[in-house]
């Protein structure tokens, strides 16, 4: 069940005189996903194109990136869709698959991102604070099967997504997507609630207590190795920032969404609530939805500020860029020479002028 979904939810189960968000709901989403959509297919975008072009240069790290970027790019792909969606008042008409792919995309891409970030601070602590076991543990073949885990998990739990399609609106005559079809029952919503806290605790509550020991035990070697060698210097730098950069998405992005999700099933069991608090519990649905999709914005910042040499891989793509070019340059210029050489031919000394000797043509000239 997509999010949008619950304030139309809100509304079967309170007072149907408060006033309706429709248009605030509108003109929030269209916008707010527009802006997603154009900084996150420029940032991921980008980030993919450079993780491809230096892939002999990968790591478990990189691994751990490229699927992130991947899992972001597919996301604001269909973000456009739900533009659309809100630009026409919440009517619907590019068909039933898509509206469940897109509901499934956005949710699939959320709890990837949480994943991948966990396995990558997990790969950052071990590099710092195991560093002699990490090249055991550590290695491209472990990621890829961590990544082919992680997407295979997420995949299958946000199954549920894609059950739910385009239905017409008997009321305003409608074709709606990422709204309920039907009033929630006190069973469906009880199923709902559990479901949310099963999602709650593995997909949030459990991958937040691991990255915060890893980012506990990063900061505690660090401090504990005041005296280190420059590199070593480095290697904690970029840990710091990833560490910022990580918490930041989690604190900004996935808790607002999760908290106000919880709430909200918690509100839809109370049986009398008032006008003023139905219209803000709808608006946090809309606001708490748009920081959850936007963890797409914050990856790119995680790549270049932290990502384990990430801003030398750019530096090697700009030099094969350089490098492709350089050749198309020399390979465009002797035409250019040839021609210009044999222009100049009819003017220049000939073979036995430049040997000494002069042609009796020449003598009667001068």
């Amino acid at each position: 069940m997509d999010l949008e979904e619950f304030d139309n939810v809100t509304l079967r189960y309170n007072v149907t005189n408060c006033p309706s968000i429709d248009e605030f709901r509108n003109q929030v989403y269209s916008t707010v996903y527009s802006i997603i959509t154009v900084f996150g297919l420029a940032g991921n975008g980008f980030a993919l194109l450079v993780l491809v072009k230096t892939f002999r240069q990968r790591s478990a790290f990189h691994i751990y990136m490229l699927n992130l970027a991947v899992s972001d790019l597919l996301c604001v792909s269909t973000l456009p869709l739900r533009v659309l969606y809100y630009v026409n008042k919440g009517h619907w008409n590019l068909g039933d698959f898509l509206c469940r792919l897109s509901s499934y995309a956005l949710y699939v891409n959320l709890y990837c991102s949480v994943f991948f970030m966990t396995a990558m601070s997990v790969t950052r602590f071990l590099a710092i604070v195991f560093p002699v076991q990490n090249l055991r543990l550590v290695s491209e073949r472990r990621a890829r099967l961590v990544c082919v885990c992680i997407w295979v998990f997420i995949c299958t739990v946000s199954s549920p997504f894609l059950m739910t399609g385009q239905h017409l609106h008997p009321a305003t005559n409608k074709t709606k997507c990422f709204e309920p079809p039907e009033r929630r029952t006190g069973g469906g919503l009880k199923k709902l609630i559990m479901l949310n806290y099963l999602s709650l605790a593995v997909g949030f509550v459990l991958p937040f207590l691991v990255i915060l020991l890893c980012y506990v035990g990063i900061i505690r070697a660090l401090l504990s190795r005041q005296h280190t060698a420059q590199r070593q210097k480095g290697a904690g730098s970029k840990a710091i920032r990833m560490i910022v950069i990580v918490m930041l998405a989690f604190l900004l992005c996935f808790m607002p969404y999760h908290i106000q999700r919880s709430v909200h099933l918690s509100f839809l069991s109370q049986t009398a609530t008032s006008c003023s608090e139905l219209v803000y519990m709808q608006k946090s649905v809309v606001v708490t939805l748009c920081l959850a999709a936007s963890n797409s914005c914050f990856d790119p910042l995680l790549y270049f500020f932290s990502g384990e040499g990430f801003r030398r891989r750019l530096s090697s793509f700009r030099s094969t860029i350089r490098t492709q070019r350089q050749p198309q340059r020399q390979g465009a210029q002797p035409p250019l020479g040839r021609a210009t050489k044999r222009e100049r031919e009819p003017v220049l000394p000939s073979t036995a002028e430049t040997k000494g000797t002069a042609t009796p043509g020449e003598g009667n000239k001068l």
